[in-house]
């Protein structure tokens, strides 16, 4: 049991039946009446931020997460399947746990956040950038700079497509943000 003195930005904690993880907290005493917690609570399996307000010393039950690195083997009918880094053990994962899974490639780590005591995958978090080859895209017409704001379709080695600049070619290796699956920059060509 945890109490709102415990709060701090990533506690998880069950909320209304599921686990609930703290973005943001703040501590209010009113000059009249009794003091308060704003927060803002995401929650761990679908993602969506809520705001709620907690009165002064009322307790939650805290759940126990532990973060563990696993590699991605291979993707399959039943879904990701996955190699703990340490214990070398395999678990399949679904794919709809993962933002953009169509960004990882083969033999990439992630981490993954489990119920300690339940021992069940509750989040999935990608590295922010991953390197990929380029394996398809349009030639880039003569004139286009660096600075040129045109973008144009490009497909990776995982499948995904990206829209980047013009100078970028097959064969280029670039970095894709995996939040907004934007293009970062060029590595190499």
């Amino acid at each position: 049991m945890a109490s709102t003195a415990d709060f701090r930005n990533g506690l998880c904690f069950m909320f209304k039946g599921e686990v609930h993880t703290i973005v943001s907290f703040l501590h209010v005493k009113p000059g009249k009446g009794p003091a308060f917690v704003r927060t803002k609570l995401r929650n761990v399996k679908t993602g969506r931020v809520i705001e709620n307000t907690f009165n002064s010393g009322v307790k939650v039950d805290d759940v126990r997460v532990e973060t563990r690195e696993y590699q991605f083997l291979y993707k399959d009918e039943m879904g990701l399947n996955m190699m703990n880094t340490e214990t070398f053990e395999q678990i399949t994962i679904p794919e709809n746990m993962i933002e953009n899974p169509d960004l990882m490639k083969e033999g990439q780590v992630i981490q993954i956040v489990f119920h300690a005591e339940e021992e069940t995958p509750l989040t999935v978090q990608m590295p922010p950038v991953v390197e990929l080859l380029v394996t398809a895209t349009i030639a880039g017409e003569k004139g286009n700079t660096a600075s040129s704001n045109a973008l144009k379709p490009a497909t990776v080695e995982t499948g995904a497509e990206i829209m980047v600049p013009m100078f970028v070619n097959e064969g280029d290796i670039i970095r894709v943000s995996t939040e907004d699956r934007s293009y970062s920059e060029r590595v190499r060509s």
